[in-house]
């Protein structure tokens, strides 16, 4: 199998649940503490091997690739104040990764928004990280991922255990146990299902390792739930038929992952990050205590 080196990052959608701060701004540049929540995902894309990312995009956002381009002035500036630490700081964000950009056009899923990304790709495996998730460095998901895909080929999806009532939130998993823990083979996909329908407990997160074999598929995959061409759609046609582009298996992860697609779960992630920040921790812990004791 070919060692991955391309990731795929949908950014083309338009932040509604976090209007007003959206409407001139990506949601995806919206800060968690004080760095993009973009900036964490294709740092995780780079800390994984995958020097090549391809985000997808839409009208209005290009400050995703201002962020990721060198910014001349700002760095002469900081360089003349001697802010060397600063300095550091702003040059990371274009030295992660080799980074391309192609918009999306269309609003119609992400079934769609990963199809765009085929001329880019070509007949490689591919990584696909949506920006709502963040995952823990901490807790290197993506690399067993490839990992997984370089050894079993096929494609390969990240699950989580989620509790029955929030199962019509994500798309849901039935699932096979292999011999290796914490992998399971997946058999069917069903998007976001009615409360009681869920195949299992497993739901599918923002990570997956796909085999060029998708791309025939989601041409061929008609709109589905909400009038948009669904990734689990493609994904479910994958499982029930190997001879398409291989076996699916999934990662269940336990590990630490930090929701920013919600407002109160990106209140919560900036809370939890800030907490374990070095520079930041121990003062902000102190004044989170006093708050909460003189609140309640």
């Amino acid at each position: 199998m070919r060692k991955i080196q391309k990731a795929v990052i949908p950014a083309a959608g338009l932040g509604t649940r976090f209007l007003p701060a959206t409407k001139a701004t990506p949601k995806e540049m919206l800060p968690v503490v004080d760095k993009p929540a973009i900036q964490y995902v294709v740092e995780e894309a780079a800390a994984a091997g995958l020097s090549d990312v391809l985000m997808i995009t839409g009208r209005n956002k290009r400050a995703l690739e201002d962020h990721f381009d060198r910014n001349y002035e700002l760095e002469s500036a900081l360089t003349r104040k001697g802010d060397a630490e600063r300095l550091v700081r702003v040059q990371e964000s274009s030295e992660l990764a080799t980074m391309h950009y192609v918009r999306q056009g269309d609003p119609r899923g992400l079934g769609h928004a990963v199809l765009c990304a085929e001329p880019h790709v070509g007949d490689e495996p591919f990584a696909v990280l949506l920006g709502d998730d963040l995952i823990d460095p901490r807790d290197p998901l993506l690399t067993r991922m490839t990992g997984i895909q370089e050894r079993e080929g096929g494609s390969v999806v990240a699950l989580m255990e989620v509790a029955p009532e929030q199962s019509h939130l994500y798309g849901c998993a039935a699932v096979e146990p292999t011999a290796e823990e914490g992998i399971v083979r997946v058999t069917g996909l069903v998007e976001k299902p009615e409360p009681g329908d869920a195949p299992s407990n497993l739901a599918v997160i923002g990570r997956y390792v796909l085999d060029p074999a998708v791309f025939d598929v989601l041409r061929e995959t008609e709109p589905g739930r909400g009038g948009e061409i669904q990734l689990t759609d493609a994904l479910q046609q994958l499982a029930a038929d190997e001879k398409l582009g291989g076996p699916v298996h999934g990662v269940v992860f336990r590990g630490r992952r930090y929701d920013t697609g919600d407002r109160g779960d990106y209140l919560r992630a900036i809370v939890r990050l800030a907490c374990e920040r070095e520079d930041l921790g121990p003062d902000f812990r102190t004044w989170l205590r006093d708050y909460v004791a003189s609140e309640l």
